[in-house]
This record gives C-alpha cells, sequence and structure tokens, in this order.
C-alpha cells in the first residue's frame, strides 16, 4: 500500500488524509505546504496550493484545502479538531519536538479556530523509531535524557498531547519505522539519496 491512513482519521467522514510511503507520489502539487525549517512556528492555509512561508505547521479550517508536510525520519502529525472542522499537519524532528510544535500547531488552533484539546484527535505517522534512533548527550539533554541513547519521538510527541489536553484515546500511532523499513525512506540511512513522503490532511468539498 502507497498510501498509510489512521483508522481514527478514517473515522470522520469530511476528513480525507494519508501518510506516504516510498511508493507514494512525492510532488504536493494541489496542496499547501511549508518551507520546513525545523521550527515550531504554525502558518494558517488559505488557498488550496503553495508554499504559503517557512515553519513546520500548516492549519486550515478551509473546505477544499489540504495541508501537507514532507519527512524521511522526522514524525508526520495530523490533527483534526472534530467540533471546528480545522485541521493540521505537522512536521516534528528533533528540534521541532524539543520546541513542542505540536503544541504550538493545537495553540495556533485554539487561537485562530477555537478549538479545544478534547475535540482533536491526533495520528503519528512512520518515523525514526526508538529501536534505531541514537542521539548523543547534547540532543538527550533536551528531553531529559542524562547521557546518549535511544530517543523515542513518537512517545515524547504523544505525551505532549496529552499533557495538553488531547485525550489519549484519541492519538493513535502508525508504529512504523523508517530507519528499520525498506517501504519508506530514512535520510539517517540513505543519507543524500533519500527521498522525501508526502503527508497530508483536509477538508473534503
Amino acid at each position: 500500500m502507497s498510501i498509510l491512513t489512521s483508522p481514527l482519521l478514517d473515522a470522520i467522514p469530511w476528513l480525507e488524509h494519508g501518510f506516504g510511503t516510498r511508493e507514494a507520489p512525492r510532488s504536493q502539487e494541489g496542496m499547501a505546504s511549508l518551507k520546513q525549517i525545523h521550527s515550531a512556528l504554525s502558518l494558517v492555509a488559505d488557498r488550496p496550493e503553495g508554499c504559503v512561508g517557512e515553519g513546520d505547521a500548516l492549519l486550515t479550517q478551509e473546505t477544499g484545502v489540504t495541508v501537507s508536510v514532507r519527512t524521511a525520519d522526522c514524525f508526520p502529525i495530523l490533527l483534526a479538531d472534530v467540533r471546528r472542522r480545522a485541521v493540521a499537519a505537522v512536521h516534528a524532528g528533533w528540534r521541532g519536538t524539543a520546541d513542542r510544535v505540536v503544541v504550538k500547531a493545537l495553540e495556533r488552533m485554539q487561537a485562530e479556530f477555537s478549538s479545544e484539546p478534547q475535540d482533536v484527535i491526533a495520528a503519528i505517522g512512520p518515523g525514526i523509531g526508538a529501536c534505531c534512533y541514537e542521539v548523543g548527550e547534547e540532543v538527550g539533554r533536551r528531553f531529559d535524557i542524562v547521557s546518549a541513547g535511544r530517543l523515542d519521538l513518537a512517545e515524547e510527541n504523544c505525551r505532549q498531547l496529552a499533557g495538553y489536553g488531547v485525550p489519549r484515546e484519541r492519538t493513535g500511532v502508525i508504529g512504523m519505522c523508517t530507519f528499520c523499513d525498506a517501504r519508506f525512506y530514512s535520510w539517517r540511512r540513505d543519507r543524500e539519496s533519500a527521498g522525501r513522503m508526502i503527508s497530508y490532511i483536509g477538508i473534503k468539498h
């Protein structure tokens, strides 16, 4: 299967979404996109296509607009407010996760769309798993790890979502590691030859 979906998001009839694999299309044509900079910046998309600006989370409440991010080891996180019909696509690598990019996206959704955390469903797509993600002391310290070791970015984002008030049962994790699963691109495994996978979420017409 070239596109993966979340069972939690599949249950929302007005929504379309997907997590790309290396077999999926790599074009963001027809989608709103970002110049990703490993930040915690969130932008709002009000047009259906093109680069909105620099940042790592893209939000919309516009029907017919699909927001997207590109990843190759970092985690794509898709958010849907089922009450306000608002969505977001988040790019969460270690820098963004350390700066709480998913929480900043939720805060921006609350400011822009009056979203409340208890109304949000979150899906965390494929990324480099704790099975393969070794980090040094400097990165580890950003996550209260006292020495070099393995980092579980998916779990860290789950904790941040729960800490903000998103019910744990409303957070789904695909649980596939991009480094050890050849169905995905991995920057750490493939370096400059790695492609990028597109993950997206949008409100249907």
